[in-house]
């Protein structure tokens, strides 16, 4: 390929957290990259992310004792969702090393973890502050900025929009990009990590070809997000996958004196982890908080709204940076007592009392028989849970769990929630190496990462599970770029491999 015309860089598209994941790759293997983004600033979707990036048997975990592996994590994906176990065996058996990855080359602080929904294992990974998200891509993002402001191996273009692929034959050779009224072209591979379309509102959008009874909902995505990247592979062949899955998260924060806002801020799943309760609008549970977040949501449209996400003291305290900035932006209200809660839901402070008491009482009884129970727990065995087992689908973690006693005293935070559009699971077909492909074949010179990818989460993605698709198939499909510009036996590699990025911007 290379002689066939100059391939002398690797083009990333998009700025989050895939393509800043691939664009430090290419550089760490030798290579050199352009990173091109329309928005006038990187981080994209990825820097919103609130709960944290899945690992299983990282050094974290390691340390605190807990036993998980990359056959559990694989198991829990494909039973939350995935349909192509030759990716899901990818994306979780890199996990471990790709989060210390993180950690090592990008002095960023995971040492926090916790269990979300669909795992069997506390395995998503955050720091003590700020949003694991925003901390982890822009620590990618100061690391390319540095590569690119103290070598030539690295590029970054802003409010540059990629409309379409170069190709000689069936090869992607470059793309072309709008910038400031200009029409400007770059030569080499391509990785496409731009995103899915969770703001594609327009009557052409794939919103509204694929999933048309959503287009009511509000979104978590930025207006960024239109498919793009989609679009233009399906331009030149490429197979697309899964379109139809749009995954509708449970717990979009409703700000209320703004409650019909298009774009919600994002609850984090994390704020369930740590013991956040579900209610409706009476004051009762009705679903298991850790179930799969299709399943929350569908239990959400069967009962009454508005509803709460509300987090005792000790559940608040585990996640007080979150808290304390969700209610400094308005979308959640700390309450000095249960007692205060009720009169503002309106409701009997004995609902709130009895609701707690009896999610007390399952949660001991499950200490006590972890095995017993009478209703089907998810994600297998039995529960002791009624509120939740009824679904079918009943609760069997519990974590800070308070007694009935405690409610009229007890301080909460409490956010309203809504069904949002938050995660496209299909996009670009991919292979293993996030080649993409088209009914033939791989198409040479064309790989993808991140949202823009399909196949990886099949019909619901697992929390915590996107950051990590990021930064696994980021580096896969980097790696594999690089290693097509050098040709066989690295015949037109540029740069010898740095030691560390770190000591390349020195």
């Amino acid at each position: 390929m290379a002689a066939v015309f100059p391939a002398n860089q690797v083009i990333v598209v998009g700025g989050g957290l895939g393509g800043m994941s691939a664009a430090n790759q290419v550089v760490e293997c030798g290579g050199k990259t352009v990173l091109l983004d329309k928005s006038s600033f990187c981080g994209g979707n990825s820097t919103k992310a609130t709960s944290g990036i899945n690992g299983a048997g990282t050094k974290t975990q390691k340390n605190k004792g807990i036993p998980d592996n990359a056959e559990i994590f694989i198991a829990d994906t494909l039973k939350g969702g995935a349909k192509k176990p030759e990716l899901a065996k990818v994306l979780c058996a890199n996990s471990a090393a790709d989060v210390d990855w993180l950690v090592e080359k990008f002095d960023l602080d995971l040492s926090l973890v916790a269990r979300l929904g669909g795992h069997s294992q506390p395995r998503t990974h955050r720091g003590a502050e700020r949003f694991p998200g925003m901390t982890i891509t822009y620590a990618l993002i100061q690391m390319l900025e540095k590569v690119a402001e103290k070598t030539d191996r690295a590029r970054i273009i802003t409010k540059a929009e990629v409309f379409k692929l170069i190709l000689n034959g069936k090869a992607v050779v470059g793309c072309e990009y709008r910038k400031a009224g200009a029409v400007h072209k770059e030569f080499g591979p391509v990785i496409f990590a731009s995103g899915g379309f969770g703001a594609d509102f327009g009557s052409d959008s794939l919103l509204a070809q694929y999933r048309p009874d959503l287009l009511h909902l509000p979104t978590t995505n930025g207006e960024h997000c239109t498919g793009d990247a989609i679009k233009m592979g399906e331009a030149i062949g490429a197979t697309t996958t899964d379109l139809e899955w749009v995954q509708v998260h449970p717990t979009g924060l409703v700000k209320p004196d703004d409650p019909d806002a298009k774009v919600k801020f994002l609850a984090a799943e994390a704020l369930r982890g740590v013991g956040g309760l579900v209610l409706d609008a009476n004051g009762k549970r009705f679903a298991n908080e850790l179930g799969r977040r299709d399943y929350v949501t569908g239990e959400m449209w069967k009962s009454k709204p508005p509803f709460r996400l509300c987090l005792n003291k000790a559940a608040a305290d585990e996640i007080i940076w979150h808290a304390k900035h969700y209610t400094g932006r308005g979308v959640m209200k700390f309450y000095e007592s249960g007692a205060a809660l009720a009169k503002d839901m309106g409701v009997p402070l004995q609902t709130l009392v009895d609701t707690h008491q009896a999610h007390y009482d399952a949660a001991k009884k499950t200490e006590k028989d972890p095995d017993g129970g009478k209703w089907p727990a998810y994600p297998s065995g039995k529960s002791w849970d009624e509120a939740s087992g009824k679904t079918g689908s009943g609760k069997k973690f519990y974590h800070n769990v308070i007694d009935g006693s405690k409610v009229a005293t007890e301080p909460f935070y409490v956010a309203i929630i809504t069904p949002v559009i938050h995660y496209c699971m299909g996009g670009l077909e991919c292979t293993v190496l996030g080649e993409c492909i088209t009914t033939a074949g791989v198409i040479p010179g064309l790989y993808v990462a991140g949202e823009a990818a399909g196949g990886i989460h099949g019909n619901n993605r697992l929390g915590g599970n996107s950051l990590l698709d990021c930064v696994v198939f980021g580096r896969v499909s980097g790696k594999a770029a690089v290693k097509y510009t050098f040709g066989a036996g690295d015949k037109f590699r540029l740069c010898p491999s740095p030691l560390e990025l770190k000591e390349l911007v020195k």
